[in-house]
This record gives structure tokens, sequence and C-alpha cells, in this order.
């Protein structure tokens, strides 16, 4: 989340007027992340996240707001989509697509306990078990095509080990199909700072702007990479299995996956340290923009190319 387009009271409070959400009592911009604009919206009727979309377009909007809205009437404690008078999700807002959501309980939490990894695990179990069910389709944006795109931009700025490196993997991951293992909808960045902790239950699942369709145990290496990661970007073995376990028990992995893991995790690995040197090297103007460090998510790949042992059930 971050702020690159500004909204000022008064055109809060113009576009409010479409919604029966009541009056604005507090409007404040969301610093954290790449992506959107956002801000927290406080009305008289309660406390919602407004986003103005950068970079999607009106057209492909629907695929999300509509799986937040699938996904909040099967009990996942995600945003849910509100709705102006006219039944439309989506508006627009000084020139850019924009929703409203409920605003969710809890705060993301930056050293998360063996328990916060297990409630994860059993969580986005819960929620590729009720994708299921949505009947809309969205293929990855980060999949081959992009990937091989992002690698030649980024490839100039690297020092020639690094260059190498990236090419070596973006060309392993080309010729390697996950389309046996079992697909569905996943979040995509399920990051600690996606997540809101209520004390020990999970209150919320945010930013489901990446989501689509693909393999489900993509979606559980990237959880792991980031919640399991200890000192020096190597994964904890303990939190790692306590995710894995809790999330089986839900949503039971199969043969094909198990034997899949070792190659997700570096694939899961490689997505986020070239998204990450992109937004390093070639960022966008904007404000309140927190760029990530990208050497983190190489030494997380390095780790998992060269521990032939990795953690599993």
């Amino acid at each position: 989340m971050a702020v690159f387009t500004r909204v000022t009271d008064a055109e809060i409070t113009a576009w409010l007027s479409h919604y029966s959400l009541g009056t604005l009592q507090a409007l404040q911009g969301i610093p954290a992340g790449i992506e959107n604009t956002n801000y927290f919206v406080t009305t008289s009727n309660g406390r919602f996240v407004l986003t103005l979309f950068e970079k999607l377009t009106a057209d492909e909007l629907p695929f999300y707001l509509n799986l937040m809205a699938h996904l909040a009437r099967h009990g996942i404690p995600c945003p849910a989509p509100m709705a102006d008078r006219h039944n439309r999700f989506l508006g627009d807002l000084n020139g850019k697509p924009a929703c409203i959501v409920s605003r969710l309980h809890g705060k993301s939490t930056l050293q998360p306990t063996v328990a916060n990894c297990a409630s994860v695990g059993a969580m986005l179990a819960q929620l590729h078990l009720a994708g299921q069910s949505f009947g809309e389709r969205m293929a990855n944006p980060r999949g081959p095509v992009w990937r091989a795109q992002a690698a030649a931009e980024v490839t100039l700025f690297l020092p020639a080990e690094n260059a190498a490196l990236l090419r070596e993997e973006i060309a392993l991951h080309a010729h390697n199909d996950s389309g046996d293992l079992v697909q569905g909808v996943i979040h995509a960045d399920l990051f600690r700072d996606n997540v809101l902790m209520d004390g020990e239950r999970i209150g919320g699942l945010i930013d489901f702007y990446f989501a689509c369709n693909d393999a489900l145990l993509y979606d559980v290496a990237i959880t792991v990479n980031d919640w399991c990661a200890g000192a020096n970007s190597t994964p904890d073995a303990t939190r790692t299995r306590a995710l894995l376990r809790a999330y089986d028990a839900v949503r039971p992995f199969s043969a094909a996956e198990a034997a899949a893991w070792p190659m997700m995790l570096r694939l899961a690995a490689l997505r986020f340290w070239l998204s990450r040197l992109y937004d390093l090297h070639l960022p966008r103007d904007g404000e309140l923009v927190n760029a990530h460090d990208p050497a983190h998510f190489e030494r997380i790949l390095k780790h998992h190319i060269t521990n032939k042992i990795l953690v599993w059930l």
C-alpha cells in the first residue's frame, strides 16, 4: 500500500455521496507498500479502506473485488467491498478506478511465533478451499512471460554474478510445468504485512490485488518464504513445519506437491527477488513509498539452491 494520488477531504466527501456509508470523520493516507494508493476512511457508520488503483484497469478489477466478496461470504476474514447505490463495487476518483472496503481488526506482526505460523497455514488452506467454488479466472500476471521481460530489464543494473544467477533461474523455471499440481485461486502475496493478527487469532487477510489462478503449492511457498524466514534470511525449520502441518490438516498435500516443494520454494523466492529488483532500479514516481530490499530474497533463493534437504512435514 502507498499514496501516489492525493485525495482531499472535499473529494472523498463528494465520492462518498454515492454510498450509504455515513459522513466523513477522518481521512488518513497509508504509507506502506508499492502498488496502489490507500487511505483509511472513518465515517459516522464505521471504518473503511479506500483504494485508488495505479496500475490495474477498470476491466481487470472485477475479478479481485468479486473474489473478496466471495471469500468474505465463505467466512474468510478478508475486506468486503462496499457497493454504491447502484450496486457497483468499482467507481472512479481523481481519474483512477477506486473502491472502498471494510476495515478489519488487528495489526501485522514482524516477529511471528510458531503459533502465528500455524494459524496462517490453516487460514491459507481454508482460503484455497473457499476459492475452489469461485467461478472467475485470472492467469498469473507474474508468470513466465513477466519473469522473462522483467529480468531482461533489470539485468543491466546487476553485477555479473547476480545477473548470471538471475538468467539461470529464469531459464530453469521457464521449463518447469506445475500444471499437474492442484490449481485454484491463490493470494500470491500473503506476507506478514498482509495478515492482521487480532491477539492470537487472524483478524484479516488483506491486499488481494495479486490474486490469480495458479498452483496452490506456489502460494504456500510464497507464504513460507516470508513467514518462516529467520536470521540472515534463513528459513526457520520449526516455524516452517508448523505452517505446513497446519495447512495439511485442512487441505492435505498430494505426493506430487511434496515432490515439487523444493523447486516451488525457489520459484517463489525468484518471483519476489525479481519484483524487488524491478521496483528498486525502475521505480515509479510517487509519495510515501517504501522500497523493499531485493537482497533478502536473493539470500533466500541461494539457500534453497544450495540446501538439498528442505523442511517438509
